[in-house]
């Protein structure tokens, strides 16, 4: 993730449910909210209620990677947080990636189309 650094902080998730704004999918509800810095900042959260272990870091594993793939399309300086809900332990990935797109096009977190991404300094 070129252009993020991970949340871990159990205050910054509280702040981000407590404050930020939300757009809920049936897979996924999308946290964000503006941190003040350059660079996004992003989680996830899988509670028990998806599974055992295996399954909820098989679910995280792919929704980092549809936020990967996805990271250059997202205006920087948001918190981003991903809330995964039982149905994405069924989805396909391709429907995972299009309501990620959705949810952060909801919540006004897309580039304008045309718009590069800024290069991060070394």
């Amino acid at each position: 993730m070129k252009y993020t650094v991970s949340l871990k902080e159990n205050r910054v998730f509280r702040r981000l449910y407590a404050k930020g704004k939300s757009a809920v999918g049936p897979a996924m509800v999308l946290y964000c909210r503006k941190n003040g810095r350059k660079e996004n900042r992003f989680g996830i959260t899988a509670g028990t209620k998806l599974g055992h272990a295996v399954v909820r870091n098989k679910v995280r594993r792919r929704l980092r990677e549809i936020y990967r793939l996805n990271e250059d399309k997202l205006l920087p300086g948001y918190d981003i947080v991903v809330v995964a809900r039982v149905r994405a332990v069924h989805s396909r990935y391709a429907d995972l990636d299009k309501q990620f797109l959705r949810l952060a096009k909801k919540l006004q977190l897309l580039r304008p189309q045309g718009d590069p991404p800024q290069e991060k300094e070394p």
